[in-house]
């Protein structure tokens, strides 16, 4: 089974999603080691203001914390390998390097089930197993219009 380590900046939360202001690049990444643990990989990851005895120990991850400083977090292992370095790779860049290869281009290809009008909160369930995490989407009330699958019809 091969293993990923995610190596994250000091963030307050493990995953970094919470608060006013959520960075959309790490709410993709969360969903994309989610959808990594539903193929089978291992998937760890460790926080620099939560778990700092992780980056001590781990050669790598500590030269490059004394090269780059911070900004060579996220750091990416893949089976011990340095595979990224100061961003957040793809789902595409994580499948391959586990091996996944072209799984990663078929998770979207989803049709959405509405219920409901628009005129209060619904989910929109999207039929895929391939992404669990994006298996409801909040659909706050408001307007009707033409289907789309960003924005279904309700009304």
């Amino acid at each position: 089974m091969t293993a990923i380590r995610v190596f994250d900046p000091a963030m307050c939360c493990s995953t970094g999603i919470c608060g006013p202001s959520v960075d959309p690049n790490l709410v993709q990444f969360a969903a994309d080691l989610d959808w990594l643990k539903t193929q089978g990989v291992s998937v760890e990851r460790f926080n620099l203001a939560q778990q700092p005895a992780a980056f001590a120990a781990d050669a790598a991850v500590k030269a490059a914390l004394e090269t780059k400083g911070e900004a060579g977090l996220p750091l990416v292992k893949v089976d011990g390998e340095v595979k990224s370095s100061g961003l957040f790779p793809s789902r595409d860049e994580l499948a391959a390097w586990a091996g996944l290869g072209a799984k990663a281009n078929a998770i979207l290809d989803a049709k959405p089930k509405v219920g409901g009008c628009c005129g209060s909160a619904k989910a929109v369930e999207v039929e895929s197993a391939a992404m669990p995490t994006e298996s409801t989407v909040e659909k706050p009330g408001g307007c009707c219009g033409p289907s789309t699958a960003a924005k279904p019809k309700c009304c």
